[in-house]
């Protein structure tokens, strides 16, 4: 295993170098040195010179790739790319654009993150293979039917939907939650009550559908039909054979999101005001902040491959028949 560790990560590091080639690159196909310079001056009562001194204190006076001003090695150090993300590969996330340390607000803002993901999804997940295994239990029934029209509704509504219609009744009319702000310690449960509900809801309906096809794949197996022709109860079914044998792909479907769970939730963090990982993505892109987004997309990039790996290794616990190699 440890040798199969070490080969992944080092297949790893192609994928982490052509991410920051790509992120670089897209990011100033859209985005010129002037025009983040105008974003964070403002657009009115600027000059040129204002302009070429915000780009000359951030570095931004420099060629993209090539320095054909500079000889030898120069030529491609002294350029905004190796500049700015080559040292992501040593993950130096440097200073934001407005001279904010990256690594310390990710540290920082990394914990509310983590407070609002880990329970939904824990919960959402434990919510929906119930569901899904109950679902089953009860096929070609009316239970089934409407079980599955209730999951396609949810499914078909926008999760907008779910935040707004919560943070009217249930904060601005019955006032029972806030409808938005974060507080550390004990007192942040009170604000994220109500976006881990939203978000275990807002996952029922294709998750649900998820789980119930990979146990009715698993219920029309062999084994099944053994065992209930041995007397096997349903419960005992569902729980000791449809629900170990289908965990390699439920797993596929869990562990791959993971690096979610550190990078936060965009929509949810900007509409409750959680001052988390996804409300700091969004601010960085909408404030054209290169610093921040490169190394966001970069984290996400490692947390990903992590993920798969974590994925691989998983499979060889819950199945003694995989074997990594």
């Amino acid at each position: 295993m440890f040798a199969y560790i070490i080969r992944r990560a080092l297949y790893a590091i192609p994928i982490l170098i052509g991410v920051n080639i790509l992120t670089f690159a897209l990011f100033f196909m859209v985005n010129t040195p002037d025009q983040m310079a105008r974003v964070q001056l403002g657009d009115k009562h600027i000059s040129q010179q204002d302009i070429d001194n915000w780009k000359a204190q951030r570095g931004y006076d420099k060629p993209l790739f090539i320095n054909s001003d500079e000889n030898g090695l120069s030529t491609l150090t002294d350029t905004i790319f190796f500049e700015k993300s080559v040292k992501l590969l040593v993950f130096e996330f440097g200073k934001s654009d407005e001279g904010r340390s990256i690594g310390e607000d990710i540290h920082d803002r990394m914990w509310p993150s983590l407070a609002l993901q880990i329970p939904t999804f824990i919960v959402g997940i434990w919510v929906n293979i119930c569901f899904a295994l109950l679902i089953v239990m009860f096929r070609a029934s009316a239970f089934e039917l409407s079980a599955m029209t209730f999951c396609v509704a949810l499914l078909s509504i926008s999760p907008v939907f779910y935040i707004l219609g919560g943070q009217f009744f249930f904060a601005k009319q019955w006032s029972l939650v806030p409808i938005s702000g974060y507080l550390e310690g004990v007192d942040a449960l009170r604000f994220l009550v109500l976006p881990i509900i939203i978000g275990v809801i807002a996952g029922i309906g294709s998750g649900t559908r998820l789980y119930r096809s990979i146990f009715i794949e698993e219920a029309n197996s062999d084994y099944v039909r053994t065992a209930r022709a041995k007397g096997a109860s349903e419960l005992s079914i569902l729980f000791k054979h449809l629900l170990p044998n289908g965990m390699i792909p439920i797993l596929t479907s869990v562990v791959i999101v993971i690096p979610q769970l550190f990078l936060g939730s965009l929509l949810m963090e900007s509409f409750f005001g959680i001052p988390g990982l996804g409300s700091y993505t969004l601010d960085a892109i909408q404030a054209q902040d290169f610093a921040i987004v490169r190394s966001m997309v970069f984290l996400g990039s490692v947390l990903y491959i992590i993920g798969l790996l974590l994925t691989d290794i998983s499979y060889t616990l819950v199945d003694p028949r995989v074997k990594l190699s």
